[in-house]
């Protein structure tokens, strides 16, 4: 005769299947799972298992990683409280990840929850029954690494036959039951834009061109139910649609040229000529900029990241040179507190000021080069411009013998770690050069921001620096130059507006 029961324990169910096939049977193989689970919860009623209310369904989602609705949706309901038990049919229905699975289960831990797996049976509360989960879930995440490798050999073996296996579909096709079929009126402007280009000869007049003429990028209709695209053509996607080879029916995969299964919308001798033209443009865009008097081409971006080209204007024959962001460039509506137009002679002498001023205060230059251009090229990574300051994120140059000296930790980069090269790794620092005093008549507006050319700057510097890598720093990225190893660090310089106060503390590792 059963007892009373103690205490119910509310159970939850959840349910995944990688793909969309079959999904939209009357019972799938999300049903199958969850009648197998609920028949498992029948059978331990005695012991109080009930059934909550609810679904946690996650259909055509990967067990790859932990990024599923229904997932997320039952992991809020356990750090509420409302589950006490959690079933699933097997275990890489719930994660095929070992590293997503240990998170999981300690997440479980710390709220109470038990864990089943209604076809394996192991108890989590024991070391033998974690074990078991832990090879289970092993033998999991192969089987998925195997599936991708097959999936990445299918790829390829379908690449080098020319067939389309998937992405967005360039302007001018269309993906009809799997196969690329040619839209005409498509593929009429694909043609027109070669042969303006030809014309034109320039990429940017090219697309105010196409602006003018009202021709707009390709819409896409994401799987969300979002529509992207349908916009004006920007310089970098006509850049990309130009070099484009599948225009000519052929197929390009990891650098290699394979016949395609689509017909060409763009004859081969218009697309050769076009390929010539991108290229000596290419080439003389180069060699101008070598010969710029632009020292920060290239270096000099805006708080939204974008880049910052050099222009000018000539008024009175005298020619005035700037540096504008490609935001205002492409005509699109500024952000607050974006500055999207700097006079370039005043910045470039504040940087290259700042620069000086903090390599000889921490001797990390060693002997600075006389030119600005050599010595912006040696130490300058990037300069990012905001409304009240400059940050300089610098290169840190770092002798071989420093490197390879393993019983001279402290020379050279601090918190020094093993890359993929085998060269240590440079630190993070972050140091203020402020200025002291500024010289008269040198001031210039940008936006409302004023920057002014100073002279004679002291060098005062203020740093904190970080042993963490962070996703913008190359620590495994080096090259040989002569006797050294230049490894770009993230060390970064930040240049206040005048005015600021100048802090005594100077506290700088590279």
């Amino acid at each position: 005769m059963n007892g009373p029961i103690d205490k119910l324990a509310r159970c939850a169910i959840y349910t995944r299947k990688s793909t969309e096939y079959n999904l939209e049977l009357a019972f799938n193989s999300l049903d199958a799972q969850r009648e197998a689970c609920e028949a498992y919860i029948k059978s331990q009623a005695h012991e109080g298992w009930r059934l909550i209310p609810g679904r946690y369904d996650d259909g055509a989602f990967s067990g790859a990683s932990l990024d599923r609705p229904a997932l997320q949706q039952l992991l809020a309901d356990v750090r509420a409280g409302r589950i006490d038990i959690m079933l699933v049919y097997k275990v890489d229905r719930l994660t095929r990840s070992l590293a997503d699975f240990a998170k999981l289960i300690e997440l479980f831990d710390a709220h109470g929850v038990s864990f089943v797996s209604v076809t394996q049976s192991f108890n989590t509360s024991s070391s033998m029954g974690r074990f078991t989960l832990n090879v289970l879930l092993s033998f999991a995440q192969f089987e998925r690494e195997l599936i991708g490798e097959r999936v990445r050999d299918k790829i390829a073996a379908s690449k080098r036959k020319g067939i389309w296996v998937g992405g967005p579909v360039p302007l001018g096709y269309a993906a009809v039951d799997k196969k690329i079929v040619v839209v005409a009126a498509e593929a009429e402007t694909v043609r027109t834009i070669f042969a303006r280009y030809l014309e034109l000869g320039s990429v940017r007049a090219l697309a105010q061109d196409l602006d003018c003429r009202g021709i707009r990028s390709k819409p896409r209709r994401l799987s969300n139910g979002r529509t992207i695209g349908g916009g004006r053509f920007g310089v970098g996607a006509l850049a990309h649609l130009l070099k484009n080879r599948f225009y000519i029916g052929e197929v390009v995969y990891r650098g290699e040229v394979h016949g395609g299964e689509q017909a060409p919308i763009v004859d081969r001798a218009l697309f050769a000529a076009v390929q010539a033209k991108l290229t000596a443009q290419a080439r003389a865009r180069r060699c101008r900029l070598r010969g710029s008097p632009a020292l920060l081409s290239g270096r000099l971006f805006d708080t939204r990241g974008n880049r910052m080209s050099p222009t000018h204007a000539n008024k009175g024959g005298a020619r005035y040179r700037y540096y504008v962001s490609q935001a205002v460039l492409q005509g699109k509506p500024p952000p607050s507190g974006l500055v999207g137009r700097v006079p370039a002679a005043e910045i470039e002498a504040l940087v290259v000021v700042a620069l000086r001023s903090h390599l000889s205060a921490s001797s990390a230059g060693g002997q600075l080069p006389d030119n600005d251009r050599d010595l912006l090229e040696r130490h300058l990574e990037r300069v990012t411009l905001t409304p009240n300051h400059l940050e300089l994120r610098l290169r840190q140059i770092i002798d071989p013998a420093q490197a390879r000296d393993p019983a001279n930790p402290q020379q050279g980069v601090p918190n020094r770690r093993p890359t993929r090269s085998g060269g240590p790794c440079a630190g993070v620092s972050t140091a203020t050069t402020p200025r002291s005093r500024c010289r008269a008549g040198s001031t210039c507006s940008a936006r409302g921001a004023f920057w002014k050319n100073c002279a004679g700057a002291s060098a005062r510097t203020s740093a904190r620096s970080s042993s963490s890598n962070t996703s913008s720093g190359c620590c495994g990225i080096s090259r040989n130059q002569g006797q050294k190893t230049e490894h770009r660090g993230t060390e970064t310089t930040t240049v206040p507006r005048c005015g600021a106060q100048s802090p005594i503390l100077k506290r700088l590792i590279l």
